[in-house]
């Protein structure tokens, strides 16, 4: 609550406090609110503690809440995020009660969230805790943040590239069922010099339609009790937690040995995957990854990346098929060191 002797309410207390590991840094979260201290639990608890420095960076968030701000009719989302910046901040805006500004120079962020946005978990974690905290982590450690999925073996990973759409959630989902390592559904970050990649392994995202290619299980039954969230999109998905999956979620970085391109296009040939020159596949990393092509450490990144082999991968008619040839394609793939 605000006074006139404080009104920026500078002088209110956080007594809750969390620590949380996110891409291999450290975060202290601090808040007055347990429901929103709760949200960053919900987002990084309980994830495996991964390293990729000695001293690992150390950041610092605080949630506030506003107490008060706009409503939205009932049953409707609020609005999504507007994101700007300006002298070396970073913001996510939905109204003047909720926001997220990110201080990279000071390795902090505060995130304001309106008792109304609290009744809205997904988008208040999701829009605005997640992005804070893992903007943060991301370019305070100057991580390549790709939109793409990943997957390994034995400690090598693929990363999966492709529009919403294409099937990365899907094949995430067999990989997971299938043994295979898995570290991201939809959001990769890459260390440029070692192509090493991390992620948050937290959720997993499907349509209704994609369980009808699960066999009968544990994990089909868990997906099914799971809840169900509405993207901007419209699209409604089931959310599983995979920290309650047993199962092989990534417990360290992985070394990508290989990028794979998806494509809807279906195919009738033995092999899914064709490879794909150099120029083709530079070409298509800066046209699908357009955010993280525009950063600093994005030339760095396409030297390395330019002697991975590269393939597109073609729809088959049922994932585990293309979960195979992933498999035995991480298998033959040279290993960078």
């Amino acid at each position: 609550m605000t006074s006139a002797s404080d009104p920026f309410a500078e002088r209110s207390s956080a007594p809750l406090r969390k620590r949380l590991n996110v891409l291999g840094a450290d975060f202290t979260v601090e808040s007055s609110n347990a429901a929103a201290l709760q949200l960053a639990v919900d987002a990084f608890g309980e994830l495996p503690r991964i390293r990729l420095a000695r001293e690992p960076r150390r950041f610092r968030v605080r949630i506030v809440n506003s107490g008060h701000g706009a409503t939205w009719p009932r049953g409707a989302a609020p609005p999504p995020p507007r994101l700007t910046a300006g002298n070396g901040l970073l913001c996510a805006t939905v109204d003047a009660s909720n926001f997220a500004i990110i201080d990279l120079a000071q390795a902090r962020a505060l995130v304001s969230l309106s008792p109304a946005m609290l009744r809205h978990p997904y988008y208040a974690r999701y829009e605005l805790i997640e992005l804070a905290m893992v903007t943060l982590a991301s370019r305070g450690q100057s991580l390549v943040p790709l939109h793409a999925a990943c997957i390994g073996a034995g400690g090598s990973g693929v990363l999966l590239m492709g529009p919403s759409g294409a099937g990365k959630s899907t094949l995430a989902l067999h990989a997971l069922a299938r043994g295979m390592q898995l570290l991201s559904e939809d959001s990769a970050f890459v260390a440029a010099a070692t192509l090493r990649a991390t992620g948050t392994p937290n959720y997993l995202h499907v349509t209704p339609s994609a369980l009808r290619f699960l066999g009968r299980g544990p994990l089909l039954s868990q997906l099914r009790r799971s809840p169900m969230i509405c993207r901007r999109s419209g699209t409604q998905k089931h959310e599983l937690d995979l920290r309650t999956v047993p199962g092989r979620i990534a417990k360290a970085p992985l070394q990508i040995a290989a990028m794979v391109f998806l494509s809807r296009k279906p195919t009738t040939r033995a092999s899914a995957l064709e490879p794909l020159g150099r120029r083709a596949s530079l070409q298509r990393l800066r046209r699908e990854q357009p955010y993280a092509a525009g950063l600093s450490n994005w030339r760095a990144f396409e030297r390395r990346t330019s002697v991975l082999p590269a393939y597109e991968l073609r729809r088959t008619a049922h994932p585990d098929a293309a979960i195979d040839q992933l498999r035995a394609l991480l298998a033959a793939a040279p290993k960078l060191s």
